[in-house]
């Protein structure tokens, strides 16, 4: 079982470069740089389009507005279910067959957006759906040349699998009827406070729980005879063989072990691998313990020293894989593996996902293993240091390190919100939190060398610096 666990805690530390948060499945963001002309200021929205092919409902799927054209209802009460009609010519570039009181299905390509929608007012048809050429949905905004538009239909763009659903149906002269609308997006849902919760509890539990271990096995060590006092004694040094100490070097090496990971499991990640890795962290995790928990006792920082350069390389590693990989591969790496892209849509189990329950859109806030740990070790280690050099409450590190936690965290899903729900790295924001405010406090405190060098000795106490 040990050796389980252990399998399973460096699998976790290698594959815990998934860290960054993102908030549900369906992210936007606004398109600043078109011309912003009369009738092309609308404001790009979410649609949820309904669909029932020969009066048998299927399943909702999301669309995008475009800048111009009527805006849609955000009830469902208030839209209209209207047949599905396509367009002919497909591509909606020139004079149309009759489209009266039916949403026009046409397919993207061939002219500009502005005049796909034009061909279809004039045909009478009372909204237009342009079926992309990919999966992903594609900004209709205006072109330069346009200068004033009079659009009053709704336009809207869905995925090409959905449009080639529906365009079959037709094909197979079946009856497809759409409904149309955008319902509003809360601003906060509560998944975010639990996940914030779960994830402050989990490093005050990781910290706190060798405290509560080490007290029931200090008393059990004094009700003992000496000749079991040296047997418990052995299962203890036995028991801390399991505590693996980080240095310096082997945090840079950690780093670069994790990103090599990243990327092998970005091109050949597939569901069965996906699956192995949850049987060995559900065999890892089986005594009770939370793997996380398990993970911050075995893993320990010695010293600031080490912290610094782990956090650090954390720290780069989190932005590059985010924000920069994306110019390399053409999208993000960490939030592509993390989401499962690759492998049917199976994630890895390295994430805390909690759906969002009042949100139309469904979608889960998640926030990575990684986000929780490397802050976590900071946190433990400020634990033993306060506990070892018996400091107070108020002037020790734990308290501050964990307020700094918890408000980095509140930054990065402030940083999500104002991103439309887009990844965010958070290390980005905690690390500065943690690592940033232990650096800031030890200098205050004149004891940031006795941090820097802190190795845990018989005579610790005499290395602190004397108080004048």
């Amino acid at each position: 079982m040990a050796m389980a666990r252990r399998m399973a805690t460096f699998i976790c530390l290698f594959v815990v470069g998934l860290s960054f948060a993102a908030a549900g499945d369906v992210t936007l963001d606004d398109d600043d740089s078109s011309p912003n002309i009369p009738g092309c200021n609308n404001k790009l929205q979410l649609v949820k389009v309904k669909n029932w092919v020969d009066n048998v409902e299927g399943e909702s799927f999301a669309g995008l507005t475009a800048r111009f054209g009527l805006p849609l209802p955000s009830d469902a009460a208030k839209a209209f279910k209207l047949p599905a009609v396509l367009s002919n010519p497909l591509n909606c570039c020139s004079t149309a067959s009759k489209l009266s009181g039916s949403i026009a299905l046409s397919m993207r390509g061939d002219c500009a957006f502005t005049t796909k929608a034009e061909v279809a007012q004039a045909a009478g048809a009372a909204a237009l759906v342009v079926i992309n050429d990919e999966e992903d949905l594609y900004k209709m905004v205006c072109s330069e040349n346009d200068t004033a538009l009079n659009i009053s239909i709704p336009v809207l763009m869905i995925p090409k699998s959905r449009g080639d659903a529906l365009n079959k149906s037709i094909a197979d002269k079946q009856r497809v009827e759409l409904l149309l609308y955008a319902p509003n997006r809360p601003d906060v849902d509560f998944a975010v406070i639990f996940l914030w919760m779960m994830a402050v509890g989990t490093i005050i539990a990781a910290a706190l729980w060798s405290l509560l271990t080490s007290e029931q096995t200090d008393e059990r060590y004094n009700e003992l005879s000496p000749k079991e006092s040296s047997n418990l004694e052995a299962v203890k040094d036995d028991s801390e063989k399991e505590v693996l100490d980080i240095t310096a070097k082997g945090a840079i090496v950690f780093v670069i072990v994790a990103s090599t990971f990243l990327v092998l499991l970005y091109f050949f990640m597939s569901s069965w691998f996906v699956w192995l890795l949850v049987v060995l962290f559900c065999i890892g995790g089986i005594e009770g313990i939370c793997l996380m928990i398990t993970v911050l006792q075995m893993a320990r920082l010695p010293n600031i020293k080490v912290a610094s350069v782990l956090l650090c390389c954390a720290f780069v590693y989190d932005i590059f894989w985010v924000f920069v990989s994306p110019l390399i591969f053409h999208e993000s790496v960490m939030i592509a593996v993390a989401r499962g892209d690759n492998s049917g849509g199976e994630s890895i189990p390295m994430l805390l996902r909690i759906p969002r329950l009042f949100d139309p859109w469904g979608g889960y806030d998640m926030i990575g293993f990684g986000d929780i740990l490397f802050p976590g070790l900071l946190i433990c280690f400020a634990f033993r240091y306060d506990k070892e050099n018996k400091t107070g409450v108020v002037k020790g590190y734990f308290l501050w390190l964990i307020i700094g936690y918890g408000f980095g965290l509140f930054l990065t899903y402030l940083g999500l919100y104002l991103m439309n729900g887009h990844g965010q790295p958070a290390l980005l924001y905690l690390v500065p939190c943690t690592l940033g405010l232990t650096v800031i406090l030890g200098l205050a405190r004149g004891e940031l060398k006795h941090l820097w060098d802190y190795s845990r000795e018989p005579s610790s106490d005499m290395n602190r610096p004397v108080e004048a």
